[in-house]
């Protein structure tokens, strides 16, 4: 499941970086919110400066095989959306080692249902996820919700070159922090929950998205994933392949208001 750079690199990029730090000059910003009683249990918050009562909301959950990156620098995607009038929230979970996938998947969860008691005048609520954070993403759209305090609206969901089967990653050096059991993997992975998918996220418009340069691993879990929620009647979902993208600028390019994902999500929010 490779990709031009290796994983402790992903979204490193200067540019991404910097974006970041922008969308913190643009927005008022509330940097770790605690949605949990965890350390690693925290949001950041891109509020626009609007009197507009429409307001999206955006929840953004980093990738990096689950055990790199963080919310720091999950904020890039801010920079075009805070113009429009769009709050963002960029995740941060614990990363294995520290985290196992049962605790992350638990903790985004939680997050998703604090923003709702934080923000329950929202117009809209809709997640955006990248490689692991795509699988994480995906693991909210199945959730059992009568297991919580409340039962999120999720009107869209932007799934960016995810991992929706984590069986492959068993033997691979992936899992050696991760130290998934079968039975682990078998629970955590999107593909086997679409059942569940259908009863929590009907009303949810679903994209998969995969870059033309992804792995071929990756290209077949968003096919494969696409195909089994495509078959599923009640679920809306498209596959959006973007031409001229790889495994990393897919995502990246999301600080361009101009960018194809960029504008899709603008336009899933009425904010195009």
């Amino acid at each position: 499941m490779g990709g031009a750079r290796s994983p402790s690199n992903e979204m490193n990029d200067w540019k991404v970086t910097n974006c970041t730090e922008r969308a913190r000059g643009l927005a008022q910003t509330l940097l770790n919110v605690p949605y949990g009683e965890g350390e690693g249990e925290k949001l950041d918050v891109y509020v626009p400066t609007t009197t507009s009562l429409d307001v999206p909301l955006v929840i953004y959950l980093h990738g990096g095989y689950w055990q790199f990156l963080s919310k720091e620098e999950s904020g890039f995607m801010a920079v075009p959306l805070v113009h429009k009038g769009v709050v963002v929230v960029a995740v941060g979970y614990d990363i294995a080692p520290k985290g196992n996938m049962d605790v992350m998947v638990s903790q985004v969860r939680r997050s998703v249902v604090s923003v709702i008691q934080q923000y329950s005048h929202i117009s809209g609520l809709y997640l955006c996820g990248h490689s692991a954070g795509a699988h994480l993403a995906a693991m909210i759209l199945s959730t059992d919700w009568s297991q919580y305090s409340v039962t999120p609206q999720i009107k869209g969901a932007f799934l960016v070159s995810g991992i929706y089967d984590l069986l492959p990653i068993l033997s691979t050096y992936v899992n050696e922090p991760l130290k998934m059991t079968e039975e682990v993997a078998l629970r955590n992975s999107p593909s086997q929950l679409v059942p569940q998918l259908k009863l929590s996220s009907s009303n949810c418009d679903i994209v998969v998205a995969v870059a033309q340069n992804d792995s071929p691993e990756f290209r077949k879990q968003s096919e494969d994933y696409y195909k089994a929620l495509e078959s599923t009647e009640g679920l809306k979902v498209t596959l959006e392949d973007v031409p001229n993208t790889d495994h990393f600028n897919i995502i990246e390019q999301l600080v361009d208001g101009d960018y194809h994902l960029t504008q899709l999500l603008l336009k899933m929010m009425g904010k195009s």
